[in-house]
């Protein structure tokens, strides 16, 4: 019986594939070693939840639980194991990590795969800042594993071993974009779409009559900064506007910017970390907030998973971070797409 040339089972692509694979698992056992000796727990969150979690921009998978009745219960392929994990904070473990199949759907491309794995860890009692210092601490430990002394992709390089250079995003709009961004949020939080959008349209970028802030925002930070990030030396880019950070507390040090960062090496973000929100009432009122533009944008919006706004209640101050697995193995293999580090990839059917 033929089979299709291209099929990633193919013995002729497997055995070319199988290197990166290879090393992928040599990377995890390592990561699951450091983590084991740095006194953290690995859990194992369930993929089915209630809700898929509440970001604006976020497409689950739905589905839908049968009971002997026949009643069914609607429920959705987590795209975190962020809520589980957070429970269980809040059932006192004070460190813990998990290696999670996540799925997210409308996405797929050289970076994206609607199956993937997320690798995330929490430290109750912790400052966010402490999470840079974990990432680049596994950085370290992904080139000593590799054996290699590059993470690459496209032509671009980021030395793994180096100190990651740490830049707010004010700095970086300001420095790559000419774009006063703080300018554009007041005290409150509230943010100025007019004052963005002249600015944006003053950096050459184009501006639609239906953008919002958020869509301004983000067409900077792709355009203009993300190209820039994590070239020669990893990049950590930290103090994002509070509405841009819906899990994240404020900063103590200005109410316009919350606790949320996120690492980049060779233009690629790889993760995305916070000191955590445990302001129940807040939460909803964000869960709320990015419901309500989901509705707008695509039609649809998710439940709130309640036994987590309960929970969130008793949760300690901590600091939580979720890496994606599958792209940090790429950069270490000098892969060009994520399917190559992905053992057993989602066919894709549609055009």
């Amino acid at each position: 019986m033929s089979q299709p040339a291209d099929s990633w089972w193919s013995p002729d692509r497997h055995v070319d594939r199988r290197p990166a694979l290879l090393l992928r698992n040599r990377i995890l056992a390592a990561f699951r070693a450091w983590f084991d000796a740095g006194g953290f727990v690995e859990v194992d969150a369930a993929c089915l939840q209630v809700s898929p979690g509440n970001e604006a921009h976020l497409s689950a998978f739905a589905t839908e639980a049968l009971g002997a009745s026949g009643a069914r219960t609607p429920l959705y392929l987590h795209t975190s194991p962020e809520f589980a994990c957070k429970k269980l904070l809040a059932a006192g473990e004070p460190r813990l990590f998990s290696v999670a199949r996540v799925f997210r759907n409308r996405e797929r491309g050289p970076l994206h795969h609607p199956e993937f794995t997320m690798l995330e860890w929490y430290r109750a009692d912790a400052a966010y800042v402490a999470l840079m210092e974990d990432c680049a601490a596994l950085l370290s430990l992904t080139a000593e594993t590799a054996g290699i002394c590059r993470l690459t992709f496209r032509g671009r390089e980021a030395d793994p071993r180096a100190e990651p250079e740490r830049l707010t995003l004010a700095e970086a709009f300001e420095r790559f974009a000419g774009i006063d961004l703080l300018a554009t949020v007041a005290p409150s939080g509230e943010t100025d779409r007019d004052a963005l959008a002249d600015a944006v349209i003053g950096a050459g970028l184009r501006v639609a009559a239906d953008d919002t802030w958020a869509d301004l925002f983000s067409r900077v930070l792709v355009a203009r900064i993300e190209p820039h990030l994590g070239m020669g030396r990893p990049t950590i880019l930290y103090g994002y506007p509070v509405c841009e950070a819906a899990l994240a507390r404020p900063a103590a040090h200005d109410p316009r910017v919350a606790e949320r960062f996120e690492l980049y090496a060779c233009g690629v973000e790889l993760a995305n970390g916070f000191g955590e929100l445990t302001d129940p009432a807040e939460q909803r009122r964000r869960f709320e907030a990015e419901m309500a533009e989901k509705l707008r944008v695509y039609g649809e919006r998710y439940p709130i998973d309640e036994d987590f706004l309960a929970a969130l209640g008793h949760m300690p101050e901590a600091a939580g971070i979720a890496l994606g697995f599958d792209r940090l193995a790429m950069l270490a293999c000098g892969a060009s797409r994520i399917d190559d580090v992905i053992w057993t990839p989602v066919v894709e059917t549609l055009p």
